[in-house]
């Protein structure tokens, strides 16, 4: 695959997914605004995809201590 239809890949995702088809801001300061706009919506989406996995893994490890200490745990003699 060409380099530039590598890039038009890219550009066409975030045209998509990051709300860059249309610019709604004027001039070149509005084009610049938008960029930096859709750049920390991407990032912000990838630290919350980052954030989740993080807590799932920490609940997936605090529930298996809880189980492992369950099996250490000796019965408790009765009567």
């Amino acid at each position: 695959m060409k380099r530039r239809a590598a890039v038009e890949v890219v550009i066409d995702h975030l045209k998509a997914e990051h709300r860059m088809g249309r610019n709604y801001l004027a001039h070149r300061v509005g084009d610049a605004i938008n960029v930096i706009l859709a750049a920390v919506g991407y990032n912000f989406r990838l630290l919350r995809r980052f954030l989740a996995q993080l807590l799932l893994r920490l609940i997936q490890i605090w529930l298996f201590g809880l189980a492992q200490r369950r099996q250490t745990i000796p019965a408790i003699p009765q009567g």
